[in-house]
């Protein structure tokens, strides 16, 4: 997303910003009309700070038939919520929560939450 012109000539593209929430996690939305419902992390954008949660902020998307999609119609499906949005659930606290490090005595790092100091478990998704 780089700007043409005398603006842009020389300057880096700014990096993504960075965020607690990961593909797979639980997490609640806390703003907006889904608020209070929760659901699975199915796709994070950083760069443009958007997640898309399972069975939250559904659409109805208007298609013709195509030769993926031979019937067409109405389908429903999930569109993306801002990041700010949401907060990762945490298991113990039973309620969305924010999420900070902490480095174990191995030596590798967990995800903790902040008002119980318990990790958060996340699935490995690749």
């Amino acid at each position: 997303m780089r700007r043409h012109g005398w603006l842009s000539a020389n300057r880096p593209e700014p990096a993504p910003p960075k965020s607690a929430i990961r593909k797979g996690d639980t997490v609640v939305v806390i703003a907006g009309k889904n608020r209070g419902k929760s659901g699975k992390v199915l796709r994070v954008v950083l760069q443009d700070c958007r997640v898309t949660v399972e069975k939250v902020n559904i659409i109805k998307r208007h298609t013709k038939p195509n030769q993926q999609n031979r019937q067409g119609g109405i389908l429903e499906r999930e569109a993306s919520i801002h990041l700010s949005n949401v907060m990762v659930y945490c298991p113990s606290c039973q309620k969305g929560r924010r999420v900070g490090s902490k480095t174990l005595a191995d030596g590798s790092r967990t995800r903790v939450c902040r008002k119980c100091d318990q990790p958060i478990e996340t699935p490995v998704t690749k």
